[in-house]
């Protein structure tokens, strides 16, 4: 996700700076190589050694101290970032790099990079909310710098209101956005995820295994690279992605109502949720008893969302996925072919390493056009993000 990726994170003086360890660890973990900077007041929160152990790297409190022998520290930190966090950022030092003061570590090496620069404020909320930070940090916004935003609660001095440092996860999150190549802007993608349920009577249903994060994860990356995403989810215990409108559904036939609805103004159709292919005649409005050694239940089948999709006279890129358990190249080239697909992505759910209930997932791309990619295990984040590489090619080709 940050793979190789140089990151600065500077982190200044508040009681708020202990939630800068856990983004570290967030970045250390995405494969980022992070190196800190922290002012004199951070110092008086949280030592230097804190932060050398979890990155593996020096970490940078002084000015005048040279990293090499014809290296200058600043000069050299700012020229390897790929993305520059502050976290947390003072009023005072926003109020610094808003009036071009460059007179610590901190302050010098942000004058100087052409990185991408994140901030994330924390203060008291009459800091946050006195004109003259508020006229600082609407200056940098308009001048490109990025900022995630502090949320709203208990502050450390006693009030109540914004001013706490946004989450460790929240602004790891801003990191991976503005990392991210917004090469699907002004693009409106349709998901679908996760399983339906059918029921059969008041407390039982028909369903599967679905978790929903393989569309989930889809959903998460299309916004971040710029789309517009529309999220029509079945049953699950995920987490509602930041920035994706999400729809919740619990049968097929909802689905496709939600499904048919909004296909119209989308571009891309993603069809990543698994959807009961049968429903019973009838639903009970009372519980079924318990009588009798056995139960004969009359299933009906669900509509073919997909199919009709692919129907369409004019339709948006399409997008299928075909969970087997055997022949998965033979089964999936039928259903490409038989659903009128552009793209299909294949994977074997019979595999106890990926598929449903996992974090990861290994997968056989599909293409109208004969052509085939296969991807080996790797996290259903970055196969997402393999799958939206696949889907914007095909979308520049016209």
């Amino acid at each position: 996700m940050l793979e190789n990726k140089k990151i600065i994170l500077g982190v200044c003086g508040g009681i708020a700076a202990y939630k800068a360890v856990e983004l570290l660890r967030l970045l250390t973990k995405a494969g980022a190589d992070v190196h800190v900077i922290m002012t004199r007041a951070a110092q008086e929160f949280l030592t230097p050694l804190t932060f050398q152990t979890l990155s593996s790297n020096p970490v940078h409190t002084d000015l005048f101290n040279l990293i090499a022998e014809r290296e200058i520290g600043h000069i050299s930190l700012a020229d390897m970032a790929d993305l520059f966090i502050i976290a947390p950022a003072t009023a005072n030092i926003i109020g610094k790099i808003a009036a071009g003061i460059a007179d610590d570590m901190l302050t010098t090496t942000v004058m100087a990079t052409k990185a991408p620069v994140l901030i994330a404020p924390a203060m008291n909320v009459n800091m946050f909310t006195n004109p003259i930070y508020q006229e600082n940090e609407s200056k940098l916004q308009r001048m490109g710098y990025l900022f995630e935003a502090p949320v709203s609660g208990s502050l450390a001095c006693g009030w109540e209101g914004q001013g706490k440092l946004a989450a460790p996860e929240a602004i790891f999150e801003g990191a991976i956005a503005a990392l991210t190549k917004k090469d699907l802007t002004g693009r409106t993608i349709l998901i679908t995820a996760g399983p339906t349920r059918e029921e059969i009577d008041p407390v039982r249903f028909i369903s599967n295994h679905s978790s929903g994060k393989m569309g989930y994860a889809l959903a998460r990356a299309a916004h971040l690279r710029g789309a517009r995403v529309l999220l029509i989810s079945g049953p699950t215990a995920l987490a509602k992605p930041d920035g994706v409108r999400v729809i919740k559904v619990a049968s097929a036939l909802e689905m496709q109502h939600e499904v048919m609805t909004r296909v119209t103004e989308c571009d891309v159709v993603i069809k990543a949720a698994a959807v009961a292919d049968y429903r019973p005649v009838e639903r009970k409005n009372t519980k079924i008893k318990k009588n009798d050694e056995s139960v004969t239940m009359e299933l009906v089948k669900n509509p073919d969302i997909l199919a009709d999709l692919g129907k369409m006279i004019q339709r948006p890129f399409l997008v299928g996925f075909a969970a087997e358990t055997d022949a998965l190249l033979e089964n999936a080239l039928k259903k490409l072919d038989a659903k009128n697909l552009d793209m299909l992505v294949a994977n074997d759910v019979s595999q106890a390493d990926a598929g449903f209930n996992v974090d990861n997932n290994r997968a056989l791309l599909l293409f109208r056009d004969g052509s085939s990619c296969e991807c080996d295990l790797m996290s259903k984040d970055q196969l997402a993000g393999t799958i939206l590489d696949q889907v914007v090619a095909r979308l520049e080709q016209g």
